[in-house]
């Protein structure tokens, strides 16, 4: 074998098989190798305290109660909930209850190209919810009633749902009109 050849087969973009040391290759054993399938993105993170410093949002979610933070120091109000506050950089932070109701602000429909694994969900609603009496606004999914059938202004409450593997987050149920 010429260098140029070992040169070649040592870089690996030849179609000959490795060089295994003296070693007879292995036979096929026409089984196909597993085919390779597109990562999942998993929409919910990890809740747990091994896993987050905010586990405590939703233990309180669990309870119910949806909740963020709120420095003591300069009272800048958080969402999402934080660990340091954005402004003075501390992590005196306390945690507080947000209302539980709000009024759309504006809404989509999700009516095909869902992400994975929500494909049979479709369609449904997403929007942005200004909480009563808190200066936040914030965005989810819609629940309750048709898309076609929400308004911008209708009342939506606030409900935690189990995910369906232990976990838990937060959505919006329309309110009868």
């Amino acid at each position: 074998m010429s260098a140029s050849e070992k040169a070649h087969r040592a870089s690996g973009t030849g179609t000959e098989a490795p060089d295994t040391g003296g070693e007879p290759a292995a036979k096929p054993t026409g089984e196909r190798p597993p085919e390779k399938r597109p990562f999942l993105l998993d929409f919910f993170p990890l809740q747990g305290e091994e896993a987050t410093r905010l586990a405590r949002f939703y233990e309180r979610l669990r309870e119910g109660r949806l909740s963020t933070t709120r420095c003591r120091v300069d009272g800048d109000l958080h969402w999402p909930p934080r660990v340091a506050c954005p402004r003075c950089h501390g992590e005196d932070l306390e945690w507080l209850d947000l209302p539980e109701s709000g009024r759309i602000y504006a809404f989509s429909a999700v009516l095909g190209a869902a992400p994975l694994g929500m494909e049979s969900d479709v369609p449904y609603a997403v929007g942005l919810i200004d909480l009563d009496g808190a200066p936040l606004r914030l965005f989810g999914r819609i629940e309750g009633r048709p898309w076609s059938a929400l308004a911008i202004g209708d009342r939506v409450a606030v409900e935690p749902y189990e995910v369906g593997d232990g976990r838990v987050f937060y959505r919006f149920r329309a309110l009868d009109a």
